[in-house]
């Protein structure tokens, strides 16, 4: 569960709550991840339980992921976390910026 904080991790469940998502519809959701970075972080997901993948019998095969209902379960603490970092973010950019500059 260490990943679970992570900005992709983040980004990628709040994508997902959306609904239903294949592989490249997240990767241009989320255009500053790469592909190897999306795929591991779907991994790790899908291992913690999170986010469920279900391979289609199309020709070729695809693939789609959505949240499972521990995925689901999470999504409230982290809009709580998405609500705070909006309200203070005029904050936390000035707080960078004296720390930026005291490093001057």
């Amino acid at each position: 569960m260490d990943h679970v904080g992570t900005k992709w991790t983040a980004l990628l469940l709040l994508t997902l709550y959306a609904g239903t998502q294949r592989f490249n519809q997240l990767h241009r959701a989320v255009p500053d991840i790469s592909k190897r970075m999306l795929t591991q972080t779907l991994r790790d997901l899908e291992r913690d339980g999170l986010v469920r993948r279900t391979v289609l019998p199309t020709k070729p095969p695809s693939v789609e992921y959505d949240l499972t209902v521990l995925g689901q379960s999470i999504m409230e603490p982290l809009r709580g976390l998405v609500d705070w970092a909006a309200r203070h973010h005029a904050e936390i950019v000035m707080a960078r910026r004296v720390f930026d500059t005291a490093l001057r």
